[in-house]
């Protein structure tokens, strides 16, 4: 038995990039052939996309996890690594995506219409386009950043033109049925529909869906019964109907004060409307009346005593059997007079235009602020300098120098000194902390060593040794005395 899932959380990882190259091109009677390491492949995205046949969420119900291939590493020769394969998930029309703290993301209206829920991580560098006049031949490359992983929450909000609400057991599946090829379950007790059902209904020119909502009773709003999971499928609709039982037998209830505790509910139920904001809330909606049951002699005259109080609110009323097909073609017709004047009053928007801004070139993308858990620390946050962090090795010296003189050409040395940054201090950038070494010359074109090494970090290693070695004769007291005394 197939099951109708209209809620899911669903856990979403994107490819991490390739690492890029480090090599340099050897050939015979070529001792200087050059860096030619290549580039590292992007990792994949994970996208959602509409899809016509798919009408529920089923799926990610039973496979929450979704993750995209990796980028490939680069290799000797220029080779680039090959780029991860994208996850493309299907997902039925009318979902919306939510973010873990319950902000909407998108709306997936349309078929066709996508959303990059997971971008994938960037590829490194290779050491050939590392390589510059400073740099002839980098022993380094850089390293490819992970991609994002996040939770997101999927919900189904039906896109059906007419919603059909009543009490249970007041026959809307059973209209379903006639009005169009569906075939929900009907049985004589309340709540026998647990899912919403659409059906499809054609009227001369006009074709329109139809779904009703399960188990909406008074206090739904607020969680009672199962309205609260399911009116979510009546917020895209364009025409409310009123789906009233007129041969009730529980005592306390009638035609009017139904509809009346209906509206209630619907008035008091705030929805979500990401998608298209101009509809309004479920108590703008046109409305409709369609008294049922009058197959029963003593239901159709209760539905022509009760027929101009509703009339009076100005509200077309019908009475109809779902048993018999009594009146379903006039209220057929009158459904899509009133769909078509909808659509009409509420033409569907034209896409958004993608509006490009580019960052101004001095722009510097970055900000330092004093480090609360760490006293005379400070924390850099921005794109680049958390990007930079994640694409070094640390265990390659020379890597680290490019790192620093990344930093100090972008100003975040001199952003520092202005904080009142403090020889030694510590610097948080991204999840790397480092104690901060002003003398290091930074942002400058230094005579190379070596391929993999940095001789500022030599000097570096240099002077804290002697200050490790100055600390310990100072606890040995031997500070001050003779080379001949010590």
């Amino acid at each position: 038995m197939s099951r109708f899932i209209d809620r899911v959380v669903l856990h979403v990882s994107a490819g991490k990039g390739g690492n890029g190259c480090a090599s340099v091109h050897r050939e015979k009677f070529k001792p200087l052939g050059g860096p030619d390491g290549g580039n590292g492949g992007r990792g994949g995205d994970v996208v959602l996309v509409v899809d016509e046949n798919v009408h529920t969420l089923l799926d990610f119900h039973f496979h929450p996890h979704a993750k995209a291939g990796n980028g490939k590493q680069g290799a000797g020769g220029n080779r680039e690594g090959a780029n991860g394969s994208d996850l493309v998930l299907r997902v039925p029309d009318g979902t919306v995506v939510l973010d873990s703290d319950g902000n909407i993301l998108a709306d997936l209206i349309g078929t066709g219409s996508r959303f990059d829920a997971a971008p994938g991580g960037r590829g490194g560098l290779g050491n050939a386009a590392l390589s510059s006049k400073a740099r002839k031949a980098p022993g380094f490359a850089l390293l490819g950043e992970e991609g994002v992983e996040r939770d997101l929450v999927l919900e189904l909000k039906s896109v059906a033109d007419v919603g059909l609400v009543g009490f249970p057991s007041a026959g809307k599946s059973s209209l379903v049925s006639v009005l169009s090829a569906a075939k929900p379950k009907i049985a004589d007790y309340p709540f026998t529909t647990l899912v919403p059902n659409l059906g499809v209904v054609s009227s001369g020119d006009t074709t329109f869906t139809v779904a009703d909502v399960p188990g909406l009773i008074p206090g739904a709003s607020e969680g009672r019964g199962l309205g609260l999971d399911f009116l979510r499928h009546i917020e895209r609709t364009a025409v409310l109907a009123h789906v009233v039982d007129c041969a009730t037998l529980e005592p306390g209830r009638d035609p009017v004060s139904d509809v009346d505790a209906l509206e209630a509910e619907l008035a008091a139920y705030k929805p979500a409307l990401s998608g298209d904001a101009s509809l309004g809330d479920l108590a703008d909606r046109p409305r409709i009346v369609i008294l049922n049951k009058a197959d029963v002699p003593d239901a159709a005259e209760l539905a022509e005593m009760i027929t101009p109080e509703f009339e009076a609110r100005g509200w077309p009323v019908f009475t109809i059997s779902a048993v018999s097909r009594e009146g379903l073609r006039p209220l057929t017709f009158a459904l899509a007079k009133m769909v078509e004047e909808y659509r009409l009053a509420h033409p569907k928007a034209a896409p958004k235009r993608q509006i490009i801004r580019p960052v101004a070139k001095d722009e510097t993308g970055f900000s330092v602020i004093a480090d609360p858990e760490t006293p005379g620390g400070f924390i850099v946050r921005g794109t680049r300098p958390e990007r930079w962090i994640r694409q070094t090795a640390f265990d390659n010296d020379e890597a680290v120098g490019y790192l620093a003189d990344r930093l100090a050409r972008l100003g975040v040395e001199d952003a520092l000194v202005k904080q009142g940054a403090e020889p030694g201090c510590y610097v948080t950038i991204g999840d790397v902390s480092f104690e901060w070494e002003p003398q290091t010359p930074a942002g400058i074109d230094l005579t190379r060593t070596g391929r993999g090494t940095d001789p500022r970090l030599d000097q570096v290693d240099r002077i804290g040794a002697a200050e490790r070695k100055h600390a310990h004769r100072i606890r040995r007291g031997l500070e001050g005395l003779d080379p001949e005394e010590q």
